[in-house]
């Protein structure tokens, strides 16, 4: 117990760990005000908890794992509110994407060069704003899913058994959200 009072230190965490927390949180659900709530909530949830803390990471590494715990949840509230309509809609926009005699790419959707070889800072800056605006007219199961997969590095396994749905349905889902997100991104110029 002695060691474990030296490791953490409850005082600091505001200080020490609440912008990267927030950064965290902002890039994975993009809205400001619940962000700041699951920074509050983790670290509330690591106080109620901090005889748990066995010393075997840094306090950010553990801040940082109850905060995508949380994260989880919020995913997970998303997609049990989804909506068939948000579903049906993101599935409409997509439909044209493929002749339906074949499945192949039409002509005019058919996948283009993809400028963002170009490391200019402000020309990434300018995509990932675009991609984050594109990424919050997803229906809300299908941001839960890119976001564990591409963002947090998930497994498909622990996706799946996190937000209870099919591995089949995981690879339907992950398919349907990058022709969204593509077909968003090249609507607006990237």
């Amino acid at each position: 117990m002695i060691a474990k009072a030296q490791i953490l230190n409850p005082h600091q965490w505001v200080e020490l760990h609440a912008d990267y927390m927030y950064n965290y949180a902002i890039t994975r659900i993009n809205d400001e005000e619940q962000a700041k709530d699951l920074v509050q909530e983790t670290f509330l949830a690591a106080l109620e908890r901090i005889d748990k803390f066995e010393g075997k990471s840094s306090e950010r590494t553990w801040l940082t794992a109850i905060l995508k715990y949380k994260i989880i949840d919020v995913y997970r509230k998303k997609s049990s509110g989804l909506v068939n309509a948000d579903v049906q809609h993101a599935e409409e926009e997509q439909s044209d994407f493929f002749e339906p005699e074949y499945g192949h790419w039409t002509p005019e959707r058919a996948p283009k060069a993809f400028g963002i070889d170009d490391h200019d800072s402000l020309v990434s800056k300018e995509f990932n704003s675009i991609l984050q605006k594109c990424m919050q007219k997803l229906p809300g199961l299908w941001l839960s899913i890119f976001t564990m997969k591409h963002m947090d590095d998930e497994s498909t396994e622990v996706i799946c058994t996190e937000l209870k749905v099919t591995p089949s349905n995981f690879w339907v889902i992950i398919h349907r959200t990058k022709l969204n997100l593509r077909a968003c991104l090249q609507k607006n110029g990237i």
